[in-house]
């Protein structure tokens, strides 16, 4: 496999937004800012009352975390703009988090609740990292649990990813990394496949075939440079004078066709029945025009051989935000005891304490309840939380002293996120495959 040269070294720090700087500044001077702290990144509620969410972007946060750094460039900017005072520059110049990180690891499914991400260190280690983390988790989230959708609507059909257009050019590449996690099998976006391996795909759009004098002048253009195995594009005109003209000019070993218009269910049928009357058995039809979930489901028990989407799935289809929020939960006093702390406003209420999670399953192996117990912390053994093998604990380290876990980031941190997100969906009671609104497939307990 091609290993693409490393990136050029830029600085996520100021990635950031102003506040995190200015209670730095003040928790500095106020002799607060190197208490011990833990935070977490959770969701109060499902967007979009969605049955389950999942994890994206734990990777993408990672690398990201490398590289937050403040150089000359950003200490000059702080400075030109009276952001913080000089006490609080100099501490920023020697800025590396060094506390631990631990959350839920990607691919996994989570719920109302789930500390996804868990950061302790001193107050000003931690506040720092509030916007970096949801900017990622927020929209990373979001496409994964749409894609997740549409890849069980699809009923084991590939799905590419093809929706780079529809938002920004770098959020192109993050949503294909993780629509990929979530199940997609491909992206037309080629600096997604250079930098994350996602296999990439696309022929040719609508504007080759009308470039040309005729549809048949197109396709033998097309066929010429890529081959009878080519996907060919037969809704530019007439279809089923395509769908003729495409076998016409590939012969019966064309390898796709694909359709972008139209009455999807009844036009697939026709495009099946007209391709095997013209002996093209084995052509496989995929198709594409604004799909989501819902709209792949309705088509999945249709000739159909695959899907692509675009705009829903880098959308989130219809929840482009997780919800997610990053809230200090815990600290330490001054006689070196956590304090559990928690903000009460109305509809924001979050439960506070360190937490540690098990997932609960029944005799079958069916999730059943997600266990937060509260007050010893990720990777903590809390008494009673010895369930047998009926449980399985769900936090992860993902940093520890500062140091980065290899395994979650780079290529096979996606590959394991993959498979991970597969088991993890297999795990959730039938419910969760349910495409209406409606509560959480299981509840979130705190004991």
């Amino acid at each position: 496999m091609h290993t693409p040269t490393a990136l050029p070294y830029v600085s996520t720090a100021l990635l950031t937004d102003r506040y995190e700087l200015t209670m730095i500044d003040a928790a500095l001077q106020a002799g607060t800012a190197h208490r011990r702290s833990a935070f977490e990144v959770f969701a109060r509620r499902l967007s979009g009352a969605r049955r389950y969410g999942v994890v994206a972007g734990t990777g993408r946060f990672l690398e990201a975390l490398e590289r937050f750094r403040f150089g000359d460039e950003e200490l000059e900017f702080l400075r030109e703009a009276r952001v913080v005072g000089d006490a609080t520059i100099d501490w920023l110049s020697d800025y590396r988090f060094s506390g631990d990180i631990w959350g839920y690891p990607e691919g996994e499914v989570f719920f109302p609740g789930s500390p996804v991400l868990t950061v302790e260190s001193t107050f000003a280690e931690g506040v720092l990292l509030e916007t970096l983390a949801l900017s990622v988790f927020n929209y990373d989230c979001a496409v994964a649990t749409a894609a997740s959708r549409m890849s069980h609507a699809a009923q084991g059909k590939p799905l590419a990813e093809m929706g780079s257009r529809r938002t920004g050019e770098r959020s192109a590449v993050s949503a294909a990394r993780a629509a990929y996690i979530a199940g997609f099998s491909a992206t037309s976006n080629l600096e997604a496949g250079r930098r994350y391996g996602i296999p990439t795909m696309g022929t040719a759009a609508h504007a080759f075939t009308l470039l040309h004098d005729s549809e048949r002048e197109a396709f033998a253009a097309q066929v010429a440079a890529l081959g009878t195995g080519t996907t060919l594009l037969v809704d530019t005109y007439d279809i089923e004078q395509g769908v003729r003209t495409a076998v016409e000019v590939a012969g019966t070993g064309l390898g796709a066709v694909r359709i972008d218009s139209g009455d999807l269910p009844v036009v697939v049928a026709r495009v099946r029945e007209l391709l095997d009357e013209l002996g093209a058995t084995r052509t496989r039809i995929t198709v594409t025009n604004d799909l989501d979930e819902h709209t792949v489901a309705a088509l999945a028990s249709s000739p159909v051989d695959s899907f692509g989407v675009g705009t829903s799935v880098v959308t989130g289809s219809g929840t482009p935000a997780m919800g997610m929020v990053y809230k200090l939960v815990a600290h330490e006093n001054g006689a070196g005891e956590w304090v559990a702390v928690a903000k009460k406003s109305a509809d924001k209420v979050s439960v506070g304490g360190r937490k540690s999670v098990r997932r609960l399953f029944d005799a079958e192996g069916t999730a059943r309840a997600e266990l937060c117990f509260l007050g010893d912390g990720p990777g903590g053994d809390p008494e009673g939380a010895s369930i047998g093998a009926q449980a399985r604990e769900v936090l992860v380290p993902l940093v520890l002293a500062g140091e980065i876990q290899p395994q979650h980031t780079g290529r096979e941190g996606i590959l394991a996120a993959r498979e991970r997100h597969v088991r993890a969906v297999a795990e959730l009671p039938p419910i969760a495959m349910s495409l209406t609104r409606g509560d959480p497939a299981i509840p979130t307990e705190y004991r």
